[in-house]
């Protein structure tokens, strides 16, 4: 037996790094590794990878479809076969109608730079048409970019120095463990506060001193009611705002009319919880706002986080250690993806589909389809979109279209690969090299082949460089190894060598306190926060936002027809539809629910464990019913993503989420859905 140091690849902003025993060939145990931000732990259903790594259900052998679209009639091939069809399928597309009725699909199955972004050097080198990267955090980047000007901030692990941690939007215990051990060391050493603003009792709530559980959609009133106390009541830091922001004096006017009394108008909180959390936020110069995804899933999304990140700029709190606020790292590593994805092979004119809107494009949508021809070919890696995607129902019809080719990169059968033409066996992380940065903390890391892969299963990487060998596509970056690519992408990015991040086994790329707390300038230029942005440079659809901090009314409101707002949250044990497949991680869940306050579950005659139906105009969604009294009577909260298969009526919940796009640059609205809820009829 040994153990290995590796790092977790999983869409989750925290990028465990991960001690892995490797016994006799296989994975044995996965723990948390001795790291400055891990800190030793880790999340339950990574804590279990053996049990997905060595599952008797993976693919591990290309398969052809031999029956009609989702019969589930498949053919075994080899290796050659299958990139031979998928590589024919490609270049017939692209002589009927041009390149750009191609369209490689990827997600964030991967977050490794290597084995993720390879797909769009193939992308950009053959001309298909580009992925518009908005699913996960296209709202929020905008609406942190509006105030702050880049995708930075103060290091999270000073969390542990805060005396005041506000989580808004997120829910760490479920999502990002290791924020939590951070927080608390600062509860414990320091006697910190934790405020959590989420609309339904988490588990990061219900570990909370204050829990805030506003209307879905509403942060945006109850941030400028704080901001309105801070300014009334003698909090704002003048000196602060006099050096480093911009329009003090028009936000304070335009705050004078919103006060708590009509931030609880609008949120449905007490204006005393408004006022309690003012003051103690006011008052508490060393307070960390730890702002969550849950801001990248609403249609006034931006809107409300750049309200939210005022809140330091009024106080001055930017200036403390374990002050501020943070959502996301991304600038702090500079990378350089000319090779990984080909950027020095991107041609101008070439459109870009929203990832967001894939139910739309397939369907022929033309706004959809921007001008172009009908996609009529696929590779879908590192996603399961008829399950994930906005309005998944037209999804899966779209895929279920007898003109167009899909092929499927995957570790499983998932919903998405059951609908393809070719089925590709994909390795796991643990079985091939990769590099990957963080969104949660500041650290490089290094991720190397530990275990054989199963079978004939072949990386991402390998892949493209397969299809790009049949295609004709040229690039250095195709006849390079895994290894090569990460060691060259590293000297490129400034970081050294391979061999470097292999010594040190992590690279620190947080910059120093100055320049994360913004001391020395803001990311605009001049240097100063935006208290007013400019909405309009950040995407086509700004020019409608307003133009300071306030409650956007345009979400999917609650109407006679369909009088509750839907939150589609994370389940704990899942991520997006990876580990829905694993017994224990089902065990723990149970099965899907939703959530209903008991006012409204008596209105409808709905009893704990009924099945119940939730659908609007999209669809209708079986579900059996919870009742709890921690969020507000017209909210509905169904965790996900489960497959499926495991609704009752076979029919998911993201069925009912609406791909209209999110400004200033469109953004899926999973959290932003109106609905009707409804005893199922007998029988």
């Amino acid at each position: 037996m040994s153990t290995a140091a590796t790092v977790c690849p999983h869409d989750c902003p925290s990028a465990c790094a991960l001690d892995v025993q490797i016994v006799d060939g296989r994975v044995g145990a996965v723990r948390g590794a001795d790291h400055p931000y891990t800190a030793g732990v880790i999340c339950a259903k990574v804590g279990r990878y053996a049990e997905r790594v060595h599952h008797p259900d993976r693919v591990t052998h290309p398969l052809v479809r031999t029956g009609p679209k989702g019969s589930g009639l498949w053919r075994r091939v080899g290796w050659e076969e299958a990139l031979d069809r998928v590589a024919a399928a490609f270049a017939a597309a692209a002589a009927r109608s041009g390149p750009e009725a191609v369209w490689p699909y990827n997600s964030g199955g991967t977050m490794g730079l290597v084995q993720r972004d390879g797909i769009h050097r193939l992308t950009n080198v053959m001309g298909y048409s580009r992925r518009q990267r908005t699913i996960c955090t296209a709202i929020a980047t905008a609406g942190w970019s509006a105030g702050v000007g880049r995708v930075a901030g103060p290091d999270p692990r000073e969390m542990a120095a805060s005396d005041l941690v506000v989580v808004w939007g997120g829910n760490p215990v479920g999502t990002q463990v290791n924020a939590m051990s951070h927080i608390t060391r600062a509860r414990k050493e320091r006697g910190a506060k934790l405020v959590v603003v989420d609309p339904y009792r988490t588990g990061t709530a219900a570990a909370a001193d204050m829990h805030l559980a506003p209307r879905p959609g509403t942060d945006g009133a109850l941030a400028c009611a704080v901001l309105h106390v801070l300014f009334r009541d003698g909090y704002a830091d003048r000196a602060y705002l006099a050096a480093h922001a911009e329009g003090v004096a028009a936000l304070e006017a335009h705050l004078a009319g919103r006060d708590p009394a009509w931030a609880a108008g609008i949120t449905g909180l007490r204006v005393q919880e408004i006022e309690a959390f003012a003051a103690l936020y006011g008052r508490t110069r060393r307070s960390y706002i730890r702002c969550g995804f849950g801001f990248t899933r609403s249609r006034n999304g931006a809107v409300n986080l750049h309200a939210v990140t005022c809140l330091p700029t009024v106080t001055g709190a930017w200036q403390h250690e374990g002050g501020g606020a943070f959502w996301m790292h991304a600038a702090i590593f500079n990378w350089d993806k000319t090779l990984t994805e080909g950027l020095d092979a991107r041609a101008a004119g070439v459109r870009e589909l929203d990832m967001s809107r894939l139910g739309a494009v397939l369907a022929g949508d033309a706004d959809a389809l921007r001008g172009g021809p009908p996609v009529t070919a696929m590779l879908i890696q590192s996603a399961n979109p008829a399950v994930s995607a906005p309005d998944s129902g037209r999804v899966r019809a779209g895929l279920l279209r007898e003109d167009l080719f899909v092929a499927v990169h995957e570790h499983f059968m998932t919903e998405t690969a059951a609908l393809a033409d070719v089925v590709l066996p994909a390795t796991m992380f643990l079985e091939h090299d990769d590099i990957y940065g963080a969104g949660g903390h500041s650290h490089i890391q290094m991720g190397p082949a530990l275990v054989a892969a199963p079978g004939a299963c072949r990386s991402n990487h390998e892949l493209v460089s397969g299809l790009a060998l049949r295609l004709g596509a040229e690039h250095p970056g195709f006849a390079m190894s895994a290894r090569e690519l990460a060691d060259a992408t590293l000297r490129r990015s400034g970081w050294g060598g391979l061999d470097r991040l292999e010594a040190e086994r992590s690279i620190d790329a947080q910059p120093g306190f100055a320049d994360s707390h913004f001391l020395t300038g803001f990311g605009h230029p001049g240097g100063r926060f935006r208290l007013a942005p400019d909405w309009a440079a950040l995407g086509p659809l700004g020019a409608a936002m307003p133009a300071l901090p306030d409650h956007w009314a345009v979400t999917d409101a609650p109407d006679a027809a369909h009088p509750f707002r839907l939150v589609a949250p994370p389940a704990r044990q899942f991520l997006n539809t990876t580990f829905t497949n694993l017994p224990a991680s089902r065990r723990r869940e149970g099965r899907p629910s939703v959530r209903l306050h008991p006012d409204d579950a008596a209105g409808l005659g709905i009893a704990p464990g009924m099945l119940v139906e939730v659908g609007n105009a999209r669809g209708t969604v079986q579900v059996h019913a919870e009742i709890g009294s921690h969020q507000q009577p017209g909210v509905v909260v169904v965790e996900s993503l489960w497959p499926d298969a495991d609704f009752a009526g076979g029919c998911g919940i993201n069925t009912l989420i609406s791909d209209a796009p999110a400004a200033p640059n469109s953004g899926a609205v999973f959290h932003d859905t109106a609905v009707w809820v409804r005893a199922r009829p007998a029988g």
